[in-house]
């Protein structure tokens, strides 16, 4: 797999907060996958501002970023994108995933607008049972991830020999 062809694509759409960025980014980095950053980003992404965060991995991120939402559904253009929403009308463990999917998160404080949701099918939800309205957003990243990995890469599941 080069970084041409990553095993999935993980978007935040105008995230605010830099450690859940941080911490999709270190995700992104251990399983192959592509980060996209859509802007307006909350934060600082230039050298500067990774190195203060103490980010020594950001350099080995594989890393796009956005100008705004165009640009980037633009750029996904083709490809199975799937929208994760504390409103989501089907359970995020329902699809089958397949390499190059996109999985698509919205802003922490508010999540994606549920008309964009909407218009790409009603989006996935993760099933929570407590009195909060959503998990942190680097929390349902990774959950999201390491389901579709399980289809797009079953064998790093496996027992080690």
């Amino acid at each position: 797999m080069s970084p041409a062809d990553p095993r999935l694509h993980i978007a935040l759409i105008h995230p605010e907060i830099g450690p859940n960025a941080g911490n999709a980014g270190r995700l992104c980095l251990g399983i192959g996958a592509r980060l996209h950053l859509v802007h307006p980003l909350g934060f600082q992404t230039d050298d500067k501002a990774v190195r203060r965060a103490g980010l020594d991995y950001w350099k080995h991120v594989d890393v796009v970023e956005h100008v705004d939402q165009d640009a980037f559904f633009a750029a996904m253009a083709g490809r199975r994108l799937h929208l994760f929403s504390s409103h989501g009308r089907q359970s995020f463990h329902r699809p089958t995933y397949q390499a190059g999917d996109v999985l698509v998160f919205g802003p922490e404080s508010v999540g994606l607008p549920a008309a964009l949701v909407a218009a790409h099918g009603g989006g996935l939800r993760i099933p929570m049972d407590g009195p909060i309205r959503s998990l942190n957003l680097a929390n349902a990243v990774a959950v999201a991830t390491y389901r579709a990995l399980m289809d797009v890469a079953p064998a790093l599941f496996e027992e080690p020999a």
